[in-house]
């Protein structure tokens, strides 16, 4: 397997039994070794080359999207389940698929398998793509002889995974699509509108508005500095970024939060419980052990808050402890869904006892970014009306005042 490994992949054309012109690619450790196993196959070699290395390689880049994937899984086990083999169904998956980068991912791991790599192991070597939990149900699945299955399980659940990522981002993006909107309009006011008044008001001889004033001096002070307060600002979201990738405390800080935030916080609670459950419940369908399933289901969170209680509750359990009682100790479920586990663990259908809980409570995050979008236009509108508004006042009051006292 270490051989296999380290296989480079080459592009091939011959002619089959039938004298009929073939193409493909096999991985080997050279191009003589490749044109044995060609002919053991009944190919006749014409050409064979290294493969350039392709942008979407083994290292896990390129763009391959979730969707890709949650489709990849869903024909795959179409196929295996209409009893195409394994390798004939990635070509043919491989084959016609518009992706670029797709198809070269679907065609690598097809070239780890045929090069005896079992399909976990392909899928090893593409771990942005295929995360634990995607590779530990497949192995499951291969153990047991019940692969197709999983894979239609595994595209049903990064399906929904996907629909309640798209809720919340949908949910956060039309407020901060409004500010960003709004931030650029008064740049443009306070940069090139604002000082054009300001030369205007200065033939007045007379003394401002309060508000008038106030704008213009804002207006002088942002031309001078433009480059600070855009740096100082790129300069804080790009360090917050960092610093939650890189730094366990402030990611901790940032998702505490966010949980405590009024409207939003709620609805971030309620998406990392179905998430919880959604993939507690797939990898208690497949048959992986739960306190290896609880790996799995930390990452799965979103959420370091509820990843460190995971494993909180992976060692109890370890320990002995049940699923029910460790999860009360969190305080973070609400006490309907642990008294569902409960009956769950009791009935020996805790995997359906899951689904329906996390069936509700993705039907509550639906619910509740409904109710937050029809709750932030109204408040949007107000705050651009107040904001733009009192530019646009505070730029026409000298005017008015000029008309009255004429």
């Amino acid at each position: 397997m270490a051989e296999a490994a380290k296989a480079d992949m080459f592009v091939w054309e011959g002619t089959d039994k039938t004298g009929k012109r073939v193409k493909g690619e096999m991985s080997g450790q050279s191009d003589s070794l490749v044109k044995a196993m060609l002919r053991r196959q009944g190919v006749k070699p014409l050409k064979v080359k290294k493969k350039p290395k392709p942008l979407f390689g083994g290292d896990g880049g390129g763009k391959v999207t979730p969707k890709d994937i949650t489709v990849f899984s869903r024909q795959l086990a179409t196929m295996m389940s209409s009893g195409v083999p394994l390798v004939q169904a990635f070509e043919i998956v491989g084959r016609g698929h518009d992706n670029p980068a797709m198809q070269d991912l679907i065609l690598g791991i097809k070239a780890h398998v045929e090069a005896g790599n079992s399909l976990v192991e392909a899928l090893h070597k593409y771990p942005l793509q295929f995360n634990d939990l995607y590779c530990n149900l497949v192995q499951a699945g291969e153990q047991a002889g019940i692969l197709e299955g999983i894979l239609h399980k595994l595209a049903t659940y990064m399906e929904k995974t996907e629909a309640l990522k798209s809720k919340i981002k949908s949910a956060l993006f039309y407020p901060a699509a409004v500010i960003a909107v709004s931030f650029i309009v008064v740049t443009i006011l306070m940069i090139f509108v604002i000082p054009q008044f300001a030369e205007l008001f200065s033939s007045f001889g007379a003394d401002l508005p309060a508000l008038t004033q106030f704008l213009v001096d804002s207006s002088d002070f942002f031309v001078a500095n433009w480059y600070i307060i855009f740096g100082v600002i790129g300069g804080t979201i790009y360090g917050l970024l960092e610093a939650k990738k890189r730094s366990k405390k402030v990611q901790m800080f940032i998702d505490v939060y966010s949980l405590k935030m009024p409207i939003i916080g709620e609805v971030l609670e309620k998406s990392a419980i179905a998430r919880f459950a959604r993939t507690l419940e797939t990898m208690f369908a497949a048959g992986t052990p739960l306190v290896e399933a609880m790996n799995s289901v930390a990452g799965a969170c979103g959420n370091v808050v509820f990843y460190d209680a995971t494993m909180k509750m992976r060692d109890e359990i370890a320990t002995g402890t049940q699923l029910q009682s460790s999860m009360r100790d969190t305080g973070l479920f609400p006490n309907m869904v642990v008294q569902m586990v409960a009956i769950g663990e009791e009935s020996g259908a805790i995997d359906a006892m899951l689904g329906k809980v996390a069936d509700w409570f993705e039907q509550e995050v639906d619910d509740a970014v409904e109710a937050l979008t029809s709750l932030l236009e109204p408040a949007i509108m107000a705050f651009l009306g107040v904001v733009i508004g009192g530019i646009v006042v505070g730029m026409y009051l000298p005017i008015f005042k000029m008309g009255a006292v004429v």
